[in-house]
Formats: structure tokens, C-alpha cells, sequence
């Protein structure tokens, strides 16, 4: 479905990836000791989120042919009660009708990576 590879040598915290063929690099901030060279982890994960959010709502307006000109998928992790907790705002841009923009709502509510991180993923650790 999906591969990738991380990598970090000596330097603090700067690390390299390469996910579906594209070189991206991840970092901490300074106040975390990082040098800010590249997004954080939890950086990433918004961006996924983020990411297939605004592509699922594109590709369902274009079906659907409504008129939607742009999308804005606005993320904020946060920390309520001891759980991490993902704040989603959707901006839309075009003609859409209040029960069209409604229906965008539930939509996000089932896209891919939502279900994902909603349903927790297994993780199965090997070394060499």
C-alpha cells in the first residue's frame, strides 16, 4: 500500500525520508533541540490528515459537480484531558449550498486517513 524509509545519522534530530518515491526531511525545533531543518513528526501526521481531507472533499465535489473552488483544511493538536486530540476546521470557497457544505462535513469524517487514525493502527517492530 504504502513504504517509506527514515534515516538519521549524527546530526541532531535531522532526518531524512523517502515516501512514495518523494526525499522529504523531518527535524525537531530548537526548543526541542532540533535546528527547525524540516517539519516535525506530529507535523507530518497533520499533513497527512490535512492532506487526504482536502483531496477526498476535491474528488467528491468533482463528482458530484458541485462548485466548489477551494477547500481550506485548518489542524491543531492539542492535549484535552490526557488524550491527543485533533481540532478540524473546512473552509469552502464557491457556491455551495448549506446541506452541500453539511455534506462535505460527514464526508471528512470518512476519509481514509480520518478512519486510520480514528480506528489506531497496529504496529509491528523487527530489527537486524
Amino acid at each position: 500500500m504504502a513504504r517509506g524509509i527514515a534515516h538519521i545519522g549524527r546530526d541532531t534530530y535531522r532526518t531524512t525520508l523517502e515516501v512514495g518515491g518523494h526525499a522529504l526531511v523531518a527535524d525537531e525545533p530548537e526548543r526541542n533541540g532540533g535546528a527547525n531543518t524540516g517539519p516535525a513528526p506530529y507535523d507530518y501526521l497533520l499533513a497527512g490528515l490535512g492532506a487526504c481531507t482536502a483531496i477526498t472533499l476535491r474528488m467528491y465535489a468533482d463528482r458530484k459537480q458541485w462548485p466548489l473552488d477551494a477547500v481550506d483544511v485548518s489542524l491543531h493538536l492539542s492535549h484535552d484531558d490526557g488524550a491527543l486530540v485533533v481540532k478540524r476546521t473546512l473552509a469552502f470557497s464557491g457556491a455551495l449550498l448549506p446541506e452541500q457544505k453539511s455534506r462535505m462535513a460527514e464526508i471528512a469524517e470518512k476519509t481514509p486517513v480520518t478512519l486510520t487514525l480514528k480506528a489506531g493502527v497496529r504496529i509491528d517492530t523487527s530489527y537486524t
